[in-house]
């Protein structure tokens, strides 16, 4: 069995002396897509950059194919490579941009097909956009050439940094294509950064939690950031600014942010009303349903005011009742249920 693409132990990184990131240990396997989700400031861009081995870590070690690997080492220079969500032209040509890299690692046959072929992988007609000028391109467009002088190396890992956060909807897509063509074409590792949840749970293998530079879990999880407004019965709440409030139990401080699994939240069948086990239930509007691949599960995403929350949807309870995209539901959940951060 080959070793894991990476192999991350006991990493700590600091900016100006200050953690902002640490990580125990993170095993990605060769071939797999692995997303990172959290907030602005969470470390997931920090983690990228010390995967694509742009940075050292301040503390521990970054296994590479199982061996030690540093910046700019022969066994990871154009095999790794990584795509942020501002891209970087050189003032050349596109032919020229994506050629680049075949360039500094050597190659010396005729560049043209290989261009050719990036260039297509990212939906850009090569007959078109070869020879036009780096400032001659939309943001959409910029960025499909920044990822196509990437695929151009035929990466053994891509590495993406909120790469659809600028661009127009059709560069989004076909990005995300690209990206899911290196990995079915060559066996190519992904790993991506995004705020685009859904997407990530349905093309990941594992999906990563990033919060104030610490893993908070993998798979579907809610996140409910304070302040938090104390309560009479010893409970504490968050206005959700139409009336209702979402009860939870006290938190560390009155900002803390709150984590609750999907599983531990469950939608009220018609008529019924939270149990001795449900103790706390607010009303909340369906805005999507998603079945995720691998596990079969069904999820739902409840709006509750300016909140969306992701609830599980058990068998037993899809059997009793129907659901569909804008019906209100009530959801019901136990604060003691709560984890906090």
């Amino acid at each position: 069995m080959p070793p894991p693409t990476y192999r991350i132990e006991n990493l700590v990184h600091r900016y100006n002396n200050q953690p902002v990131l640490a990580v125990d240990r993170l095993e990605i396997e060769p071939a797999s897509i692995v997303g990172l989700v959290g907030p602005n400031g969470g470390g997931k861009s920090t983690l990228l950059k010390l995967m694509a081995f742009i940075l050292r870590p301040t503390e521990g070690t970054i296994l590479f194919n199982g061996a030690p690997a540093a910046p700019f080492d022969e066994s990871v220079r154009f095999r790794v490579t990584l795509l942020t969500q501002d891209p970087y032209l050189m003032k050349r040509t596109v032919f020229n941009n994506i050629a680049y890299g075949l360039k500094v690692r050597g190659d010396q046959e005729d560049w043209t097909q290989a261009v050719h072929a990036a260039l297509t992988m990212v939906g850009l007609d090569p007959n078109i956009f070869s020879r036009r000028q780096w400032n001659e391109l939309s943001g959409g467009e910029a960025q499909r050439v920044a990822l196509a002088a990437r695929l151009v190396l035929k990466p053994r890992v891509l590495l993406l940094d909120e790469p659809t956060a600028s661009v127009d909807a059709a560069s989004s897509e076909l990005i995300r294509a690209a990206a899911l063509g290196a990995r079915s074409e060559w066996g190519t590792t992904l790993a991506i950064a995004s705020h685009d949840r859904e997407w990530l749970y349905d093309v990941c293998d594992e999906v990563l939690h990033l919060f104030k530079g610490k893993p908070a879990g993998t798979g579907r999880s809610n996140m409910i950031f304070g302040p938090w407004i104390p309560e009479d019965n010893g409970r504490y709440a968050k206005l959700l600014g139409n009336g209702g409030r979402m009860t939870v139990s006290a938190p560390p401080n009155a900002d803390a942010t709150a984590f609750i699994d999907p599983a531990a939240i469950r939608i009220l069948g018609k008529g019924e009303t939270a149990s001795s086990t449900d103790s706390v239930s607010v009303h909340g509007t369906i805005t999507r349903l998603s079945l995720e691949k691998r596990r079969g599960d069904l999820f739902a995403d409840v709006r509750v005011g300016p909140l969306t929350l992701v609830v599980r949807v058990v068998e037993s309870h899809l059997a009793a009742m129907t659901l569909h995209r804008g019906w209100p539901v009530t959801i019901a959940y136990r604060p003691e249920n709560i984890r906090w951060r």
